[in-house]
């Protein structure tokens, strides 16, 4: 590499489990909450400032506010100023994607107050020693809060620079560290290249004939789930009764979302480590989710994690991902490129130019294939 240029870098988010103590986790509770009026209050103050004046109000402004806020309110005073100031951060950024689709003649959305319940997080602008956050004796410091036990299941691989706490839908607390990796570091590798067409009989078929069968997470635990779901309708709102309905909701819910994680991360991991290159289609999720018809099943499989996944792990990999227009992928014959029409209900392609009958799926994974070796020679 010469000398002044630097390695591309991207952040990665790590997550832990975290066991705060009662008396901790009390503390967590009362500032997520003080950070939630904070939230609410800069809200309010950026729409009256727009109503009465017709004036944006600035984060700068509002972070004026919160310094003599806090003189006054012992609340304030308590939460840890890197928390209560990325607040107001959170403010300035829901509001710039208000404008932003507002420009792009989108539907606006504009930034919500947060209900009890509905403000989860609290964000460590800082870490390191003598720092908002730290690691200490094997635990997760947090000034203001303590040593917080936390379950260290894998290395982190690089400076931490923030830290994020929350808590989900069930009572679990977790740490999420976002780490900045140089993308240079991470060994490239040369393997085959592959098309890949994602489905929702088969997760995925592959241009090499194999295909990642679909686990239907969701599917399967669908009649679980309305089982809850009624058992909660049926409670007293405000009950006991009600609240551990709603707990064991939840926990389906969650534990339906970490089956389907764990799925797409290792099969995500498992092609860019195999693979030079992967070649997808260039799916519109929001789209086809509009299909109510598909739209579950679409949701189910996790199409637009799964790319997700693969984008930043190619990147880490040494793995070129390319993605193609996925226009007649399915209808056009991966042999001689003629077009032969099917429905969607027709799972061969059988061509009656050139003989070739094969799987509908792999036939369109090896056009996919096609396409993006095409595009990387041009």
């Amino acid at each position: 590499m010469s000398k002044g240029t630097s390695s591309p870098k991207a952040m990665r988010n790590y997550r832990f489990r975290i066991y705060p103590s009662r008396e901790q986790e009390q503390k967590l509770l009362d500032w997520i909450e003080t950070c939630r009026k904070i939230f609410n209050t800069a809200i309010a103050q950026r729409k009256e400032s727009w109503e009465k004046e017709k004036r944006s109000l600035s984060r700068r402004e509002q972070q004026v506010w919160l310094k003599e806020a806090k003189k006054e309110n012992e609340y304030f005073r308590q939460v840890h100023s890197q928390v209560a100031q990325e607040v107001l951060f959170r403010v300035e950024r829901a509001f710039a994607a208000f404008f932003r689709r507002v420009k792009n003649g989108e539907t606006p959305g504009y930034p919500r107050f947060k209900g009890r319940g509905r403000y989860k997080s609290l964000t460590f602008t800082q870490f390191g020693e003598g720092k908002g956050a730290s690691f200490q004796d094997g635990k997760l410091k947090l000034s203001k809060i303590g040593l917080v036990k936390i379950k260290l299941h894998r290395q982190i691989p690089s400076t931490v620079k923030t830290v994020i706490i929350k808590r989900d839908a069930v009572g679990r607390w977790w740490a999420v560290f976002a780490v900045e990796i140089e993308l240079s570091q991470q060994q490239t590798h040369a393997g085959p290249a592959i098309g890949l067409d994602a489905g929702l009989e088969k997760f995925a078929a592959l241009s090499d004939d194999s295909v990642i069968e679909n686990p239907r997470h969701l599917r399967k635990t669908e009649e679980r789930l309305k089982r809850a779901q009624r058992e909660l309708s049926r409670k007293e709102k405000g009950s006991r009764n009600r609240e551990r309905a709603r707990r064991k909701l939840a926990k389906l819910h969650a534990k339906v979302r970490s089956q389907r994680m764990d799925f797409l991360h290792k099969q995500s991991r498992k092609l860019v480590n195999t693979y030079s290159l992967i070649a997808v289609e260039e799916l519109n999720i929001k789209g086809m989710v509009k299909n109510h018809h598909l739209a579950k099943s679409i949701s189910d499989a996790g199409w637009g994690e799964f790319i997700s996944m693969l984008e930043y792990k190619a990147g880490e990999a040494g793995t070129k991902l390319v993605k193609v227009n996925p226009s007649g992928t399915s209808q056009e014959c991966s042999r001689c490129g003629m077009t032969v029409p099917k429905e969607l209900s027709e799972r061969v392609h059988c061509c009656p130019y050139c003989g070739l009958t094969l799987d509908r799926d792999v036939n369109a994974a090896r056009n996919i294939l096609k396409r993006a070796l095409a595009l990387e020679a041009a």
